[in-house]
């Protein structure tokens, strides 16, 4: 299936015809289902950067939403500054002792109503109209299971940068499961939007893993087949920093490989989707640290295309190498 998803930029969201369509249109699906989007928000250890996110949320316009937040055992001053935010805008929040992120995401996910829903990180900051746009895509496309958008980082002081990450550019017009499989195209986590019955139709997040998205997204490709990618939308201002969760590179391969063992063993591209996925993990360490690519050597190398593609890589300067 193509998914036309073109002129859905912010600048223009008033003139264009998927906008009219969706006021003409849509319009009656929100008097049917008033709760149109749910926003499932897991909190930890963000004291920083909590407060701004959440605004970030309450100020979206143009569609009706829910935000639900738990707190998942946050040491530091987390917990307070969402209570007295809490109050501020009267959303769902609970805060309780940790159970860790993907176990609170089920949670989240059990107790929304809307009809479509996404995930935001409690240091990350949604850009305007978002969820009216990715909402938007989903009422005019209901064979679609989710939709994609792109991600703008942003450092740690809250400074964004001025280009979408290459990376998930790749990925539109659509990914399929076997793109997403082998590893040739990236979905960022903070960037889907999903009809919730068809989310909770395949098992919602998988408690096995150490994250919560690559699971659910091979789930939902294989299930539901190729899903939307918009180059427009622009879904999250991801901020980076020092405990960023992919920034454990080595936990973030060896959970992607153990989640192709546990569940995809027996498909034919399951070998070549090992070899590529080690080839990534090979490349990746080029760049972090050549000396432990060299240390890894034995465990990442094969005679695979992919990786051979990449093991010049190892002998270039990280200044000459690209993202």
């Amino acid at each position: 299936m193509e998914y036309s998803i073109t002129n859905l930029a912010v600048d223009n969201v008033g003139e264009n015809v998927y906008v009219k369509a969706f006021a003409e249109g849509v319009e009656m699906e929100q008097r049917e289902n008033p709760l149109l989007v749910s926003v499932l928000f897991a909190s930890y250890n963000h004291e920083k950067y909590v407060e701004a996110s959440i605004r970030s949320i309450m100020a979206q316009e143009g569609v009706k939403f829910e935000l639900i937040v738990i707190d998942d055992g946050s040491t530091d001053s987390s917990p307070q500054i969402l209570e007295k935010l809490q109050k501020e805008f009267d959303f769902q929040y609970i805060h309780r002792p940790n159970k860790g992120l993907v176990a609170t995401m089920n949670e989240l996910l059990a107790m929304a109503r809307g009809k479509y829903f996404c995930s935001f990180a409690s240091d990350d900051i949604m850009p305007p109209k978002r969820l009216l746009l990715q909402s938007t895509f989903l009422a005019l496309h209901p064979l679609a299971a989710a939709c994609f958008g792109q991600v703008v980082p942003m450092d740690e002081n809250g400074n964004v940068r001025t280009e979408k990450d290459a990376r998930y550019l790749r990925s539109v017009p659509q990914v399929s499961f076997e793109e997403s499989f082998l590893g040739k195209k990236a979905l960022h986590g903070c960037s889907e939007m999903f009809v919730r019955e068809k989310i909770l139709s395949v098992g919602g997040y998988d408690e096995r893993y150490y994250f919560e998205d690559y699971p659910l997204f091979l789930k939902v490709l294989h299930c539901y087949g190729p899903q939307p990618v918009s180059a427009d939308i622009v879904c999250c201002y991801y901020r980076e920093h020092d405990v960023n969760m992919h920034r454990n590179t080595t936990k973030i391969y060896e959970e992607i490989l153990r989640v192709l063992s546990d569940n995809y063993s027996n498909h034919a591209l399951y070998r070549k989707a090992v070899n590529c996925w080690k080839a990534n993990w090979f490349s990746t360490l080029t760049m972090q640290d050549k000396k432990e690519a060299l240390r890894r050597l034995p465990q990442l190398a094969s005679l695979s295309f992919p990786f051979l593609k990449r093991l010049p890589k190892i002998f270039i300067p990280k200044r000459f190498l690209p993202y």
